[in-house]
């Protein structure tokens, strides 16, 4: 019999209460996605002013004005202030253009992986929440989408936040089959990665959604394990690598945003990330959470090498995030990260900062705010400091291509 304490004064039954509570926070979700998003429930990008696509480009101002002049290229919207405006896809529709008029300058407008150049696969992890591993994974996506590259997106985390980012809300949206568990299950139902990645809002960007069924995989792979199937296709934690390798030809980056925990799909993400990016809040408490989570995926890679298997990582850095410099006791830690870690502390932190917060609100970036959104000058502060993060982990990625 049920203990009195564990009803409610209504009588309902906890696990009731959860069930219901948890279909009308979804309702409410999807109906403030609608009022959000009118009148399909699509997320849209904003336009780019010409300054703007200058600076991403860097195709001088007056050769942009004189093509729309001359109708040449895409056609630029005209704002009521009859400023020029592109969309992500014209600007990139002027990369192929000049790209293709000057094949010397190629590279410069037009950033793909070349031949020999490896797929960077990007692996966003820490099992502490609030670490900002999602915020870290959607700034990261589109800053690179911004700047020309190729980026499929991965929601591993059950709870899909990066999924909600793009718009796609996990429990209306994400049907049966159609997560990365799909890619990586053991049955009959498994799918080509390719079937289940989809287009997103975000020109450049593709995404493989998030919901609970990716929690199937950890519970599929001990019962696949303890069955020790004979003529298996591969090891349990390659399956994700084997996956992208399926598709890599058309991409230049994969973005994983892992979830807080490690396990098979952390595992996984692990071994097939050629960077792993920790995300760290700089407060005492999650520091301590990093070390047990840098002592068990230490656990875990010797679990990796027991089997036989290598890594091929190209970097590991800690990215410092929700920082405020002005925090003496952050400022401590920080210090100690860097002491202890010396340059695998990215050397810029993203800070906490109001407008961040604010993107987060409406399931937006900072790369997506429109002018007026907030204040100038903290929009400014923050998009600078995320900016900065963000083109310190390009680095490391043209580095590991061997560009100067």
């Amino acid at each position: 019999m049920m203990p009195q304490a564990l009803t409610t004064m209504q009588g309902e039954d906890p696990a009731d209460k959860i069930v219901r509570h948890a279909g009308m926070l979804s309702d409410h979700l999807q109906a403030r996605r609608k009022q959000m998003y009118p009148p399909n429930a699509q997320k849209s990008l904003r336009h780019f002013m010409i300054h703007e696509v200058s600076r991403l480009t860097s195709i001088p101002e007056s050769t942009l004005k004189l093509m729309s002049n001359e109708g040449k290229g895409p056609v630029p919207a005209r704002l009521e202030n009859n400023h020029r405006a592109y969309t992500l896809a014209q600007i990139n529709a002027l990369r192929a253009l000049f790209a293709a008029q000057r094949p010397a300058e190629a590279l410069r407008f037009l950033p793909h992986r070349r031949v020999g150049e490896h797929l960077q696969i990007l692996a966003v992890a820490n099992f502490k929440g609030g670490s900002a591993k999602t915020t870290t994974s959607a700034h990261l996506a589109h800053y690179l989408a911004l700047h020309g590259y190729r980026v499929l997106a991965i929601d591993l985390d059950p709870q899909a936040s990066l999924s909600a980012m793009f718009g796609a809300q996990p429990e209306m949206d994400v049907q049966h089959n159609e997560t990365i568990y799909a890619a990586l299950r053991y049955d009959d139902e498994r799918r080509p990665i390719a079937e289940i990645i989809r287009p997103t809002y975000f020109s450049g960007i593709d995404l493989i959604p998030g919901n609970i069924e990716v929690m199937e995989y950890e519970h599929e792979t001990p019962r696949f394990l303890s069955k020790r199937q004979a003529g298996s296709d591969s090891i349990f934690f390659e399956r994700l690598r084997l996956a992208l390798a399926e598709v890599e030809d058309d991409y230049d980056v994969v973005i994983l945003d892992t979830p807080p925990s490690l396990g098979f799909l952390t595992l996984g993400a692990i071994y097939a990330a050629t960077g792993l990016l920790v995300t760290v809040h700089p407060a005492m408490l999650d520091v301590m959470s990093m070390s047990q989570f840098l002592l068990m995926m230490g656990d875990l890679i010797s679990v990796i090498r027991d089997a036989g298997a290598t890594m091929s990582q190209d970097f590991l850095r800690y990215v410092v995030t929700r920082h405020d410099p002005m925090d003496q006791s952050q400022v401590h830690v920080v210090t100690m990260l860097r002491h202890l870690f010396t340059e695998d502390v990215l050397t810029s932190t993203a800070v906490e900062s109001a407008a961040i917060e604010t993107a987060g609100l409406a399931k937006r970036t900072l790369y997506e705010l429109e002018p007026g959104n907030i204040s100038a000058a903290t929009a400014k502060r923050a998009r600078e400091s995320v900016d900065a993060v963000n083109d310190q982990i390009l680095s490391l990625i043209k580095q590991s291509w061997g560009r100067t």
